[in-house]
């Protein structure tokens, strides 16, 4: 069953991405967004956000952009997790999904065949998106094990993130519906781009207890070389949790979902012989 699952997986995983080779606008559209932020904030608001890790003009733009990274590499994954709940609901619409009920295939290897493409997009994404900031003077001295521990909650934040766009996907009832982009809200209401402390009192009760927050400060003291302190934890759990919660609700969504006849077999069964 685990090989059958497996193969399966690997083989609508492949279909999925022969799609996006087909329309890499895809990936260059969910980075353009993230650099587009990144510039923003860091030459035209920079100058004039205090974040207590820099002062003076020299040093607005490198430290800024070392303070930036993190909140932008969230913003991206959110931002390419919106097109997995796009392409779930066109299959869905298609009845692409009833045609591979009618295969010997493992059910649940259709969504994960999504998820993973969603993975390996996003890693392409992040990729171009570090590219910038090397240009505009990020530095990190972090060790491979650092990095490697970046790579492991950005794989992580991820997959919660697209198990919610499944669901998105999964429940959606018009194309505009199916893009998850509420996503994208939460980066901009954490310690993203300016910290915590200066925010007032409700949005910075928000800011500091949603999953955001303390993944970016853990991403960020790592590449910083500072110590990530119980935050580390933090940013597990939440990703960890919504994971878990995720995929649970969005296994549950499908199987009610395909118990249902699409709207194309719908209108067919109405349709008087």
């Amino acid at each position: 069953m685990t090989a059958q699952l497996t193969g399966d997986t690997v083989t609508l995983t492949g279909r999925s991405l022969r799609h996006i080779l087909r329309s890499p606008d895809t990936i260059i559209t969910t980075a353009v967004m993230p650099i587009a932020f990144m510039l923003l904030f860091v030459y035209v608001f920079g100058g004039a956000i205090e974040t207590g890790i820099a002062t003076g003009t020299d040093a607005a733009t490198g430290p800024y952009v070392n303070y930036l990274l993190p909140g932008i590499l969230l913003i991206t994954i959110a931002s390419g997790v919106a097109y997995t709940s796009y392409r779930l609901f066109m299959d869905m619409q298609g009845g692409i999904f009833e045609r591979f009920q009618s295969m010997p295939i493992a059910r649940s290897s259709v969504l994960w065949g999504h998820v993973l493409t969603s993975v390996i997009a996003n890693l392409i994404s992040l990729v171009i998106v570090v590219a910038v900031p090397l240009i505009m003077g990020f530095r990190s001295g972090a060790g491979l094990l650092a990095w490697l521990a970046v790579a492991g909650i950005l794989i992580l934040f991820t997959l919660a993130l697209t198990w919610i766009a499944v669901i998105a996907g999964l429940s959606a009832k018009t194309v505009d519906g199916a893009f998850a982009y509420p996503l994208i809200f939460l980066p901009l209401i954490s310690s993203a781009f300016v910290p915590t402390e200066t925010m007032p009192g409700p949005v910075r009760a928000f800011a500091e207890h949603q999953p955001v927050t303390p993944i970016v400060n853990t991403i960020r003291d790592l590449l910083a070389q500072q110590p990530v302190g119980s935050e580390i934890w933090i940013a597990l759990a939440w990703c960890t949790g919504l994971l878990i919660a995720a995929y649970l609700l969005a296994q549950l969504s499908y199987r009610r979902r395909v118990s249902q006849p699409s709207p194309r077999r719908r209108r067919r069964l109405s349709c008087p012989p």
